[in-house]
């Protein structure tokens, strides 16, 4: 049987002894919760089988059950290699939505919450010549503790939201560490000084070696001596290569600790806000971002292979975009490491939605969620801001909590001072580096009477005047257009009225695109949406990824996005 998802799940940090765990596991629902009491976790055989790491709702799981599912169990059966015996066995989950348990030989090992970033557990200590895995999930997109992103309350799908994802839905694999090794590093460019800076903590105590190489030449050497299991150190390089969009240029770097030894790679690229601008090293860069959901019609939240991962940023490429929004949703480490090497620029997001964000208690729910996500992306070259929150509504009649948002914000700062960072997209702002709005009109007159006094360096366009207030930042429109387009039939959610023909369709996209890329006061720009997603046909493709439109129209929505900005005129 083929292996699904068997590439390497974790490319900014490589080692060569892994096994990869997906494939067919034991699989049973547990929609009362009462597995436990039941004595589920002591079963010799679970009811049904699945294939990870594709969730129960999708095609590919085997199982295809899109109703709600409270919890589940996993299970399956492993074998250690004779050669791993020396040193330390982990076991890593890339993502399971939302809150799990694993036992191993039917032992408690740990738990994690989240949905959306990987975990880590060290079994060394459990394992015996045969072994078993038992996950217990639990999931619940309806009682507003829970970020879930685009998931579905209800039991259909409808407008903008989209079939649940219960359990494991990323990479398991187990991966033999030495007695001492590297837990993890943070890699810090310092383009004015043509250095590397490298921040590591480990397990163990010795001297850690970094190697940089550009093309398979060596850039630059350092050593350092870990002090209270941390190191932090840098190299300074004897050639500068940028790390731009759309001209992606990587560093090797190889980290050495002991038997540790670890390949990963950084690009040297660094970010500048000035008056209205968002500079990537020094020059400004028109953003042309496109909304990207990250859904598969087989694999919902999963893609199904990593050749998937990279067609949709060459989807995007074909359409004139540099970059995307990735939205409300943390996407696998996979589709960084595509951007990273594709030169494709992306915001960090998180799927905020689900959490009540009018209540203090939520901020203790988000906060070490979110904190794992930046910790887990830090390194990308490719990522260029972050955005914990996005459109932040009222809900119930009452406003969000802006103490909430500001510690977010505050905390993300803290953690990376090298990014910018948007507290909530759209709207309702209270402390944020990028002043953002989503305008989905489609009347194309009135979308451009919106910007006008901007092109003279006047007032800025605000949607919500009562509840924020521009402060001098730079200017994004992070979602527009949204053009619903469904040629296949009248049904179907977007925005607005459909255009009743391709050429209404073609003269209202350019329109909006040039009224943007036009302005001198706007630095980027966001188009909803790259592909439909279920009933949502905002997409500049179906579903499937076909294109909607004729290999010309392709062209000429291609060339209206590659116009010189005006923030890029010489």
């Amino acid at each position: 049987m083929h292996l699904p998802r068997n590439e390497y799940p974790r490319p900014q940090m490589v080692r060569n002894k892994w096994i990869n765990l997906n494939g067919e596991w034991e699989f049973e629902f547990d929609f009362g919760k009462s597995g436990k009491e039941r004595g589920v976790l002591q079963k010799e055989k679970l009811e049904r089988t699945i294939l990870v790491p594709f969730c129960p709702e999708s095609e590919l799981s085997g199982i295809g059950y899109k109703d709600f599912i409270n919890a589940a169990w996993y299970k399956r059966d492993f074998q250690i290699p004779s050669d791993w015996k020396n040193g330390r066995v982990l076991l890593n989950f890339e993502a399971v939505d939302y809150y799990c348990e694993v036992y191993i030989n039917k032992t408690f090992i740990g738990s994690h919450q989240g949905g959306y970033t990987p975990f880590s557990f060290d079994i060394t200590d459990y394992l015996q010549e045969n072994n078993t895995i038992t996950v217990y999930v639990e999931d619940d997109t309806r009682t507003g503790l829970q970020p879930c992103g685009k998931q579905s309350q209800k039991y259909p799908s409808y407008h903008c939201f989209y079939t649940r994802v219960t359990g494991i839905w990323q990479t398991v694999w187990l991966e033999y560490v030495p007695t001492s090794y590297i837990k993890s590093f943070k890699l810090t460019p310092d383009v004015d000084n043509s250095r590397i800076h490298i921040s590591t903590k480990a397990i163990g105590s010795g001297t850690l070696t970094a190697t940089a190489s550009f093309n398979g030449k060596e850039v630059g050497k350092t050593s350092a001596v870990l002090s209270g299991n941390e190191a932090n150190f840098y190299i300074d390089l004897s050639e500068l290569h940028l790390w731009q969009p759309l001209d992606a240029k990587l560093y090797d770097l190889k980290l050495e600790f002991g038997e540790d030894t670890i390949d990963t790679y950084f690009g040297m690229r660094k970010i500048t806000l000035t008056d209205r601008l968002m500079l990537i090293n020094d020059k400004p860069v028109f953003q042309r971002l496109v909304l990207d959901q990250g859904y598969y019609p087989d694999g919902i939240y999963t893609a199904p292979s990593d050749e998937a991962l990279i067609k949709d940023i060459e989807l995007s490429l074909a359409l004139g975009f540099n970059g995307a929004r990735l939205h409300q949703k943390v996407f696998e480490r996979r589709f960084l490491y595509h951007a990273d090497r594709m030169g494709y620029m992306v915001w960090g997001e998180y799927g905020n939605w689900g959490l009540d964000h009018s209540k203090a208690e939520s901020l203790g729910i988000f906060m070490p969620e979110w904190m794992e996500a930046v910790e887990r992306d830090y390194n990308s070259p490719a990522l260029i801001g972050w955005c914990p929150f996005n459109e932040t509504w009222d809900i119930n009649g009452h406003q969000q909590d802006n103490n909430v948002l500001k510690s977010i914000y505050l905390l993300t700062k803290a953690m990376d001072k090298s990014r910018p960072v948007i507290d909530t997209s759209g709207h309702y702002h209270v402390m944020t580096d990028i002043y953002d709005i989503h305008d989905y009109t489609q009347n194309a007159e009135l979308f451009k009477e919106h910007y006008a006094p901007m092109v003279e360096g006047g007032e800025v366009y605000d949607n919500f005047p009562k509840r924020q207030s521009h402060q001098g930042q730079p200017y994004f429109i992070s979602e527009y257009g949204g053009i619903r387009w469904n040629p296949k039939s009248d049904e179907g959610w977007g925005y607005g009225d459909a255009p009743k023909t391709v050429e209404e369709f073609v003269e209202r996209y350019c329109s909006l695109a040039t009224t943007l890329l036009s302005n001198p006061g706007i630095f980027g720009l966001c188009y909803t949406q790259l592909y439909d997603v279920e009933q949502e046909v905002n997409g500049l493709y179906y579903y499937d990824r076909t294109p909607k439109f004729t290999k010309d129209v392709m062209n000429k929505l291609k060339e209206v996005m590659e116009q010189t900005a005006k923030i890029e005129e010489a």
